[in-house]
């Protein structure tokens, strides 16, 4: 019988016996790979899968009287050796979201480091003005204009920097 390699993983487990739809979702939901999974497609999605090991008769559905909840039991049938997995991705298609996210972090590795040495030029600049302004308080109406657009520069690299390095630092990419 195929089905999705993680969902047999958690069904296999020896502890995971009894179980609700929700249960399985959620532990689904928790341990996969792609944190941007939407839990509606996640619950249709484990619900299909369930009705097929229902149907193979290797788990038995059971509704309480009382609350009308639906759990899901194993039974002998169900062998956890006999699975077979289906790999929703082709492994070609793996490397190639593997390379395009290898070379999106290069690009803004490289951006980030650009933005840094700008920083750090303007940051030089901006500095000096200063300086010439105190050494030669009669330039200060010259220079004052300067000094400010190279403090203005470096807030919007700082801003720049900031947000590459969020995208980097969250992992997402």
């Amino acid at each position: 019988m195929k089905l999705d390699r993680l969902l047999a993983q958690i069904i296999s487990a020896q502890n995971f016996d009894h179980f609700s739809a929700l249960e399985l979702r959620a532990a689904y939901i928790t341990l996969h790979s792609d944190k941007n999974l939407v839990p509606s497609a996640a619950r249709r999605f484990v619900y299909a899968e369930l009705v097929k090991l229902v149907n193979n008769g290797w788990l038995r559905k059971t509704i309480t009287k009382k609350k009308e909840i639906t759990n899901f039991i194993k039974t002998d049938l169900f062998d956890a050796d006999k699975l077979t997995f289906e790999l929703k991705e082709d492994s070609n298609e793996n490397s190639q979201i593997s390379s395009t996210k290898n070379a999106i972090q290069k690009s803004l590795q490289e951006r980030l480091n650009k933005y840094k040495n700008e920083l750090l030029m303007n940051y030089g600049e901006s500095s000096e003005y200063k300086q010439l302004c105190n050494d030669f308080p009669e330039l200060y109406e010259l220079l004052q204009p300067q000094y400010n657009n190279a403090h203005e520069q470096n807030s919007r690299l700082l801003g720049k920097i900031k947000a590459v390095e969020n995208l980097i630092t969250d992992g997402q990419i």
